[in-house]
């Protein structure tokens, strides 16, 4: 059988916006000579639905686009949709199903049976529970079993139940699985891994298709891929890029794409396609953020002009006293390599007027912590304010690594409608500054080189507050990420922190 996958970004509920990309890419698929196409999990809803399963008039609304469409895709193609489908029985009001349609008809509900409730999943909330052993249907002579996402995990610990090992393999000639699954820096191993424990229990071919794209603060990174019996890789689909690809299982061939080689790259390609998904589907055209010639704000300016263009990207120095020119200097070098609009807005003035004004009422106060957050908030006061002057995104700089101990200010440098580094350690953040110096100087070396400081303060450095940024990374690593218990001094003071 000649299969074609389509590994498509989904728009969170543009019912008929997912519809028409469905139907063009079905149309492709019958060009290309294919008998079958499967889709991703939630195709023609997106994923996940979250609290719009609140409302049935929304999954009305998408029942409305799906009857249209299916009288539309092609009838000699067989088309397998992930949607959003009614629950008749009482309890839980809905199914996340794989819809096979057929010669203008839907011949088949297939429903989904393990719905996961960790991470970022909430699926049994609205989502009644499917038996994968009836998931099962024939076409052109070949007995399909369909898995979707969660379903081919049963391997995993967490769940008390695996649904693969209730399947016969002689009721299985090709296993194809429609998942919606998120990106993460393991995950490319661990589907596989759980991919050829499915294909060696059942001893047939898969056909593994996912989702990519950005919802939310969700990156779906495609990867989509078929394995032969021998769970031997026979087609690769793309990285963070939609891509229609095919697999021929008769000549056990398929299309093959490049794939990221380093960890560096996926982190890139991760971020850029998160930014620019996340501009676009909330509406934006244009973003902004403060930029301080520290390397936090230079990365986060890179990754936006990389996700919607230069162009598009507006750059803020907010200097006080306790600002270098060198600060300064590296700033403006920086929009000029990128070719960002970039605007400077001193606040040395309205910080010592708000505190005079404070004083006046409460006394002269020593310099602390409330003049080093003042200067923080004003900032962010400015950059909401050119946010709703211009309709921009604010964009956050903060790290991983800071946000866990705490050292931000709220309501300061913590504004922002999206912080595309906040799930990276410093040093990643410092590894992205380097892959994007690779072949020229785009960031300054001085920026990367020079000892991190927030500048508010006289002679201020990072190191006055936190350990060095290889401890701290360890640290935050052990305990946010692999939830480990606290080991020496380091440890328990950044536990504290991450509860204050």
């Amino acid at each position: 059988m000649r299969i074609a996958f389509a590994q498509m970004n989904s728009f969170m509920g543009a019912f008929q916006q997912n519809a028409d990309e469905i139907l063009k890419l079905s149309q492709e698929a019958v060009e290309k000579r294919c008998e079958l196409i499967i889709f991703p999990e939630l195709s023609l809803f997106g994923y996940p639905p979250g609290d719009l399963l609140e409302r049935p008039s929304i999954v009305e609304a998408q029942n409305k686009v799906l009857e249209k469409l299916v009288k539309k895709l092609p009838k000699e193609l067989g088309c397998l949709i992930g949607a959003v489908t009614m629950n008749e029985k009482r309890g839980k009001s809905f199914f996340n199903s794989a819809l096979f349609i057929h010669k203008g008809k839907i011949k088949n509900n297939f429903k989904k049976q393990l719905l996961p409730v960790y991470d970022v999943f909430d699926e049994s909330r609205h989502f009644a529970f499917g038996k994968v052993e009836k998931n099962n249907f024939k076409f052109k002579g070949k007995r399909i079993q369909v898995l979707i996402c969660e379903d081919m995990w049963g391997w995993d610990p967490i769940h008390e139940v695996n649904p693969i090992k209730n399947i016969d393999p002689k009721d299985c000639d090709i296993i194809v699985n429609l998942s919606a699954s998120p990106f993460t820096m393991d995950k490319k191993e661990q589907r596989l891994e759980m991919a050829q424990k499915t294909v060696k229990q059942l001893k047939a071919p898969l056909v593994y298709v996912n989702m990519v794209g950005g919802q939310d603060e969700i990156i779906f990174d495609g990867g989509s891929f078929a394995l032969n019996k021998k769970s031997e890789l026979i087609a690769q689909s793309s990285y963070f890029h939609a891509d229609l690809n095919i697999v021929d299982l008769d000549l056990k061939e398929g299309g093959s794409r490049s794939v990221p080689e380093k960890d560096i790259e996926f982190i890139h390609q991760a971020l850029v396609l998160g930014v620019r998904d996340y501009i676009n589907k909330t509406g934006f055209k244009n973003v902004h953020l403060g930029l301080s010639g520290g390397i936090d704000s230079a990365v986060v300016a890179c990754l936006a002009a990389d996700a919607i263009g230069p162009q598009n990207v507006t750059t803020i120095a907010l200097p006080t006293e306790y600002n270098s020119s060198e600060s300064y200097d590296l700033a403006l070098k920086l929009t000029e390599n990128l070719g960002c609009d970039f605007f400077s807005v001193p606040i040395n003035d309205p910080f010592k007027s708000i505190l005079k004004s404070y004083e006046e009422t409460f006394g002269k106060a020593e310099f602390s912590l409330m003049h080093e957050n003042l200067q923080a908030r004003l900032r962010g006061d400015i950059l909401m304010m050119f946010s709703n002057q211009n309709n921009s995104l604010l964009l956050t700089t903060g790290n991983k690594s800071e946000y866990a101990t705490g050292y931000s200010t709220l309501y300061g440098d913590m504004c922002g409608g999206l912080a595309p580094i906040a799930d990276l350690l410093k040093n990643q953040v410092y590894d992205l500054a380097r892959y994007y110096n690779k072949e020229y100087e785009l960031i300054p070396q001085r920026i990367i080189d020079r000892e991190p400081s927030a500048e508010l303060r006289p002679n201020q450095k990072d190191s006055d507050s936190l350990p060095d940024y290889a401890i701290l990374d360890r640290t935050v690593e052990n305990l946010v990420c692999l939830k480990k218990k606290p080991r020496g001094d380091i440890e328990k003071w950044a536990l504290k922190a991450l509860f204050r």
